[in-house]
């Protein structure tokens, strides 16, 4: 018998949208794949009082997110209260541009994955060093085993996070043009242009032994990379 499908996560008022309901999601292998297949994501919280929404990269451990940063970070410093920090964490793909007949229907296709939560300082030495790997590992699979490994001064500067899947939905755009039947006699081109994640070809460092060999896991990084988004 085949294992049952992991239960969605339960929608709330903060990951319903307000426009577009039909294309929020809250299928947990949905969540995962879209989390999964990227490595940057933007945190927001609110400081003394105004919003405030940073890029950090991110690698996800089972239903938990850990976000990486300086010890000199505020929201970070802020994550380390007894309460922890409220945050909304945000991951988006873009996989097309959708040029309609008419400016107003032009958009984009796109996955995208909305966090809420209550953000948590990692402050057991072994959780933050495996959370450190995990993040390496989201960004480059298979560098955290070819690379030196934080040390205890290394890991005294660095500051993990950490925010439970909790309060989470998906949100995606797939197809066409939504253009207007009045507009489809028009002689203007309508259609999408796909976008994909690509990486150029590793270039060694200036002072890079010539005897030490590309990696596999690099050697493979362009096709892994369009695949991948």
């Amino acid at each position: 018998m085949s294992a049952a499908p992991p239960a969605p996560y339960q929608p709330t008022d903060r990951t319903v949208p307000t426009r577009s309901r039909e294309r929020a999601s809250y299928d947990r292998e949905l969540v995962h794949s879209i989390l999964d297949a990227g490595y940057l994501c933007h945190l927001g919280f609110v400081r003394d009082g105004a919003p405030v929404v940073l890029p950090t990269l991110y690698a996800r451990v089972g239903e938990r997110l850990y976000v990486h940063g300086s010890t000199g970070s505020r929201p970070l410093r802020g994550a380390g209260a007894d309460q922890g920090l409220a945050v909304c964490l945000t991951v988006t793909h873009v996989d097309g541009l959708v040029l309609a007949r008419s400016a107003f229907h032009h958009s984009i296709n796109y996955r995208s994955v909305l966090v809420h939560g209550i953000a948590h300082q990692v402050t057991d030495t072994g959780e933050r060093s495996r959370a450190l790997d995990a993040i390496v590992e989201q960004v480059v699979p298979g560098r955290s085993a070819d690379s030196r490994r934080a040390n205890a001064k290394e890991l005294s500067a660095t500051a993990v996070v950490r925010l439970d899947l909790e309060e989470v939905s998906a949100k995606l755009r797939t197809g066409g043009p939504n253009d207007e039947p009045e507009d489809l006699e028009l002689p203007y081109w309508s259609g999408v242009v796909p976008v994909a994640r690509s990486y150029g070809d590793p270039i060694p460092s200036a002072d890079l032994d010539p005897a030490v060999p590309l990696p596999g896991y690099l050697a493979g990084s362009t096709a892994s990379a369009s695949s991948g988004s």
